[in-house]
């Protein structure tokens, strides 16, 4: 089992479960990030620190987000390690609570992340 960052996530990018995170298994893009399935030792911690709840156990992770197991273990293998927090995008409050955010996905990592 692993815990999966969901498109809630998208555009805010807090940075407060990577400060708690006990194996680096957060890796940073560009607007998201997430969590490496292989690295991740299942012990939740980050849950209560994402001020997006955005993090789910893989097995509870809503019916519309399912995809964001595969994209997590995706883009863990293209993104850098993040293991230290970091400022939230600048206008992080402002799309925190904004549904439907997977279209606003950038997988493209640059020297920004």
């Amino acid at each position: 089992m692993t815990f999966v960052v969901t498109q809630a996530c998208i555009k805010c990018k807090y940075t407060d479960c990577v400060s708690v995170c006990p194996v680096d298994c957060f890796h940073e893009g560009p607007n998201f990030l997430v969590i490496n399935p292989e690295g991740c030792i299942d012990c939740g911690v980050c849950i209560p620190e994402c001020p997006a709840s955005a993090i789910y156990e893989e097995d509870n992770v809503p019916a519309d987000q399912r995809e964001f197991i595969e994209i997590n273990a995706r883009l863990a293998q293209q993104w850098p390690v993040i293991d230290s927090a970091k400022e939230p995008l600048e206008d992080a409050d402002a799309w925190v609570d904004v549904p439907n955010k997977k279209q606003y996905l950038e997988e493209a990592c640059t020297d920004k992340a």
